[in-house]
């Protein structure tokens, strides 16, 4: 594997807005190859043109996470093309919160495919590779909210609590590889993801909150960075932050 940042293929899902768009511009800025999916492909590919218009190297592939073939197409089409992957960065996510008692049944089971299923998923596709390279990094995205649970948001923090243990395991069971491991759990950020709360009352209460504390998206792109910028063998396991004013 690359050391450092530049020249490593590093592919990215949920990378048409927020937290996978912002990481996207910062990596291939430093010198990555960025291969980035999304369910909305006219964004990614408008991403990916305006980098390569730049000097840098990015190719789009649109991707549902919840669609594993979509998921293994998105990894086999970066080895395709760069010729390894050296970075597996398992971003999308869901957060329409709601109390348990409203019963949006048809969210948690959404989000257990995209928050829990679709991380899975991109671990599965880039294992094999990373195996056999006997090098690689895999990073998972879960949240404050994988560490604490709120009134509201059960579903979604048992969502994210998943993926810390997902990726507990992985980083114990990936040692004869050389395969490192980064959880990261961001608080406050200014995302979509809000957008994606379909209660009225909670979005508003929730927006209220957030809109006034929240750091912007590059925060989280910086923090990728420090963890795939260490050399091979420091493996950063697992990063929490928040903004300053964040109290949960």
């Amino acid at each position: 594997m690359a050391q450092g940042i530049e020249d490593k293929v590093v592919i990215i899902t949920g990378a048409s807005s927020g937290l996978g768009e912002a990481t996207a511009g910062h990596l291939a800025e430093r010198g990555a190859v960025v291969v980035i999916g999304a369910r909305r492909s006219d964004r990614i590919e408008a991403l990916a043109a305006g980098l390569t218009a730049k000097g840098y190297k990015a190719r789009a592939v649109p991707t549902d996470v919840t669609d594993r073939s979509q998921v293994k197409n998105l990894v086999d089409t970066a080895v395709q093309e760069f010729g390894r992957i050296d970075v597996m960065l398992n971003n999308a996510g869901l957060m329409p919160l709601a109390p348990l008692e409203r019963l949006k049944i048809d969210e948690w089971d959404r989000m257990i495919d995209v928050n829990i299923k679709g991380v899975l998923y991109g671990t599965a596709a880039a294992l094999p590779y990373m195996k056999a390279q006997k090098s690689g990094h895999i990073i998972n995205v879960s949240s404050v909210y994988g560490h604490v649970v709120d009134p509201g948001a059960t579903v979604y923090c048992a969502t994210k609590f998943a993926v810390r243990a997902l990726s507990e395991g992985l980083r114990k069971e990936v040692k004869p590889y050389n395969i490192r491991t980064t959880i990261i759990s961001p608080g406050a950020v200014s995302t979509e993801l809000i957008e994606h709360i379909s209660e009225k009352d909670i979005q508003a209460g929730t927006w209220d909150v957030v809109s006034k504390i929240a750091v912007g998206a590059d925060t989280f792109a910086r923090t990728v960075a420090f963890a795939v910028n260490e050399p091979d063998d420091v493996d950063i396991n697992e990063i929490l932050f928040r903004p300053t004013a964040q109290s949960v």
